[in-house]
């Protein structure tokens, strides 16, 4: 019998695109919106059942890593949880991480790649024309977008005298922490295992338990150590995952500090972080996370696997249950519960949707310019909930 996740006569609408006054496409899927408790407060589609995490695992397997001696922080502990379109300030941080260790680019596993930002590929293939390389567009595993995530495995690895080899093995002591904090904070035993498109491990969780995971990181690494007794999410001595305090709140400083490196420059992970205040990570196949961080989460996934409707629905599902409500204080910029709070306004809001939001183009005006010809809507099962 082949496992699987929710099937369409189980989702939910989540969004459409119109284009030209005609409804082009739907993305159906499931959703669901936790408390800062961890009960749910909306539920669409099938919520409980299993969708593969890709890389909005990503926070719980750097703390993995941190909790075995990756000595990372700041811009390395953001490298370690982030899918980076590998910009030059990405490659370096990561190359550093390596180094640190006494390993280097050939000791990661993950594919080759070219880097996603064009301006710095630009620039390694000036640098190869101008050496006269044979190679003029180079591709590395350094330029991959979970690089930041391997080298923290590999200084996992070797802070604990273990193989470097097979790091990627389930069976190894790496991967085995992962596991082991990866049910700890979503309070369920994932319903499969499988290869992510990097080669790392990746669980089945159900969206419940990945919201749940993402609530517990961002709210225990973002909780003041003046209040944090306070707070139902960082206080149970019952709950493993309080163990981790100290990886989660190195990982949320180092996010919130340096967004860019999560993602990218006004790419739309990064965007939302810096502009709410809210930790977002997307993945693959239509999978994203957000938590507040007092501990609103939400996870979601499109079932056609797209990625399109995934920022502007995790964002309104967030605002419908009043985690985003104006005048609501939000870091940005700068470490949680630090200076420079902002306060989240409808315009504020609306202004970060629609900057993660791809407009629907058809040709150009008379001007040059590319034209507007439709929107992504927010679908019936979405916007019907009050």
């Amino acid at each position: 019998m082949t496992r699987s996740t929710f099937v369409s006569a189980d989702a939910a609408e989540l969004a459409f695109v119109e284009r030209s006054g005609f409804v082009e496409s739907r993305h159906i899927g499931s959703a669901v919106v936790l408390d800062p408790d961890g009960s749910p407060l909306i539920s669409l589609g099938a919520p409980e059942a299993p969708v593969f995490t890709r890389s909005s695992l990503k926070p719980l397997q750097a703390i993995a890593a941190m909790s075995l001696g990756a000595q990372v922080s700041g811009t390395w502990a953001a490298l370690a949880t982030a899918s980076h379109k590998c910009e030059a300030g990405h490659a370096e941080a990561v190359a550093g991480m390596l180094e640190s260790a006494g390993l280097s680019v050939d000791d990661l596993q993950c594919p080759s790649a070219h880097p996603a930002d064009g301006a710095f590929r630009r620039s390694l293939q000036e640098a190869a024309r101008h050496l006269e390389q044979d190679d003029t567009d180079p591709a590395s595993a350094l330029y991959f977008n979970c690089s930041g995530k391997h080298a923290a495995f590999l200084m996992a690895a070797a802070a604990i005298g273990a193989d470097t080899a097979d790091y990627l093995d389930p069976n190894h002591p790496v991967q085995k922490r992962v596991a082991e904090v990866v049910e700890s904070f979503a309070g369920e035993t994932p319903a499969a295992v499988g290869t992510d498109g990097c080669g790392a491990p990746v669980f089945a969780l159900s969206l419940t338990g990945l919201a749940r995971a993402i609530g517990r990181v961002v709210c225990l690494g973002s909780a003041d150590a003046a209040t944090a007794d306070e707070n139902p999410r960082t206080t149970s001595a019952r709950e493993p995952y309080v163990s981790y305090a100290t990886e989660a709140r190195t990982l949320m400083d180092a996010v919130f500090a340096d967004p860019w490196a999560i993602e990218g420059h006004g790419k739309p992970n990064t965007t939302v972080i810096e502009g709410l205040g809210v930790f977002a990570k997307g993945g693959a196949e239509g999978v994203i996370a957000m938590s507040t961080k007092s501990g609103y989460s939400v996870a979601m996934k499109c079932l056609d696997g797209s990625s399109r409707a995934t920022g502007i629905v995790a964002l309104t599902l967030l605002a419908k249950v009043g985690a985003l409500a104006p005048g609501t204080a939000s870091s940005t910029g700068s470490a949680p519960t630090s200076a420079g709070d902002v306060v989240i306004t409808d315009e504020l809001l609306d202004e970060v949707i629609a900057a993660i939001t791809d407009p629907i183009t058809g040709g150009t005006d008379s001007e040059g310019r590319t034209s507007i010809v439709g929107r992504l809507e927010l679908g019936e099962d979405v916007a019907k909930i009050r």
